[in-house]
């Protein structure tokens, strides 16, 4: 019996998706590459993005000194508490170490970290244009090379017989392939499934109601939830993700990068109550600015207020938008909406905990707090300098981690055992790598490893089919 004649269907349009499309085309399959969203919102997430996390042995290019495995494994293994698969993580660092002369070969160019991006020459590669052109050049190679790219084509079920797949559909029409590529992100830009996810906190708030979106708002979990209907087995916490605390103005999709607030660890963080409720120095930013969208998630109103004074201006990276400036405390505390006296007395408290040392931010300095709860561990210094400048924080979602298991291959799981021809990368299965926490530029390592694995893989499984209904 005849099969399909379309070999691989990839179901994207972000890096890991076009990764996959690049390798399964190299590898001599046709190859069809379904967007959901229009062209001129064409990407994913990955449109925001600026740099992909790589492993290496010494200086290369644009990175400086050497960033190892095993280092990058520990910083995974901190920043997910445990919460991740060694052996697919381990996978991860090392194939997207190798993959940079494959990126460059399909138009992509890096840069040196830019200025403000802390703590990231060494362990970071920046792409030149940002997220935007590595999108843009891959959509160009996959064109030249012969991929089909349709857009405007969300994919709502995937067809499964027997643990085989079978078929795309998008509304009334059915596509059929001898294999496919899961690659379209996971499900936060579907607000009703956030908001069953995290539910009503103890304040009778629904939490997913105050969130932003920071990323495209055509990752709905359309194709991920068709599968986990179909059997598939998933890994990973609905309500986490990477999540971070980002200006409140911002709007609420695709905020991107610049709605960030990037000097959490130069200042205090309070939330509506007027009450510090983390540790603001605990390690260097990279490893923990998507740590806070979570926790301030978990505030009442889930709101925080980032206050710093002039002596942090020039440390960190200038949100897009303006902080409020105010020439004293209690002027910032009616200026965000708080208890003004009550704010006071929390910054004046924290200041008189500060055990000022030599500070200095591009290491875990000596500067921490004494007798405080929660304490500052580095970079604590009194906030006694005006002018004093505030920005309240809402949670803002990048992605989640719900996803689909996968093994070395890429292979989606049903019932434990791998499908023989689907396959998933990036996002749709990161929760194998992030079980929580996040470190800057991961998710790019997770997508563009995964992606190549999956792509290879996915037309390996369909020219070996094609092979056998050509015997037959």
């Amino acid at each position: 019996m005849d099969g399909p004649e379309l070999d691989v269907i990839v179901i994207g349009g972000g890096n890991a998706a076009l990764c996959a499309a690049l390798m399964a085309r190299e590898a001599g399959a046709s190859v069809l590459l379904l967007e959901a969203a229009p062209r001129e919102w064409r990407g994913g997430n990955s449109q925001h993005t600026r740099n992909l996390r790589c492993m290496h042995d010494g200086p290369e290019d644009v990175l400086t000194e050497a960033y190892p495995e095993e280092e990058f494994w520990q910083d995974l293994l901190k920043v997910t508490g445990g919460v991740t698969n060694e052996h697919l993580a381990r996978l991860a660092i090392r194939e997207a170490s190798g993959s940079r002369a494959w990126m460059r070969g399909h138009g992509v160019h890096f840069q040196p970290s830019l200025s403000g991006t802390l703590h990231l020459s060494r362990t970071n590669a920046f792409f030149m244009g940002g997220g935007r052109a590595l999108v843009n050049a891959y959509f160009r190679s996959a064109e030249n090379l012969g991929v089909q790219v349709r857009y405007d084509s969300p994919v709502d079920t995937i067809e499964m017989k027997g643990g085989r797949f079978a078929a795309v559909r998008i509304g009334a029409e059915r596509i059929a392939a001898k294999a496919c590529v899961v690659a379209s992100g996971g499900f936060e830009s579907d607000i009703a499934w956030q908001r069953e996810a995290w539910g009503q906190n103890q304040w009778g708030e629904w939490t997913a109601d105050n969130f932003l979106i920071r990323g495209t708002r055509y990752n709905l979990g359309l194709p991920l939830k068709s599968l986990m209907a179909a059997g598939a087995d998933t890994i990973g916490d609905p309500t986490q993700a990477h999540c971070v605390a980002i200006d409140a103005r911002a709007p609420l999709y695709d905020g991107g990068i610049c709605t960030r607030v990037d000097c959490v660890s130069l200042g205090v963080m309070v939330n509506r109550n007027a009450e510090r409720f983390y540790d603001e120095g605990e390690d260097f930013w990279p490893k923990r600015y998507a740590l806070w969208g979570r926790l301030v998630a978990l505030q009442p109103g889930q709101v925080g207020y980032c206050v710093i004074d002039a002596k942090a201006v020039g440390r960190f990276m200038p949100p897009v938008f303006p902080g409020i400036k105010t020439q004293s405390l209690a002027e910032m505390g009616r200026e965000l909406g708080l208890d003004a006296d009550k704010f006071v007395a929390t910054v004046e408290t924290y200041n008189a905990a500060c055990r000022v040392g030599t500070f200095n931010h591009e290491i875990q300095d000596d500067c921490h707090t004494e007798g405080l709860h929660p304490p500052k561990t580095h970079w604590a210094r009194p906030l006694d300098t005006p002018p004093f400048f505030g920005y309240a924080l809402k949670p803002g979602i990048t992605f989640t981690y719900l996803g689909l298991k996968v093994d070395d291959h890429a292979a989606v799981h049903f019932a434990g055992q791998p499908s023989p021809n689907l396959f998933a990368a990036g996002e749709v299965m990161a929760g194998n790598v992030l079980g929580k926490g996040y470190t800057a530029g991961v998710g790019m390592t997770i997508g563009t490893a995964f992606g190549r694995i999956a792509g290879a893989h996915a037309a390996k499984a369909a020219l070996q089919q094609g092979a056998t209904h050509a015997a037959a």
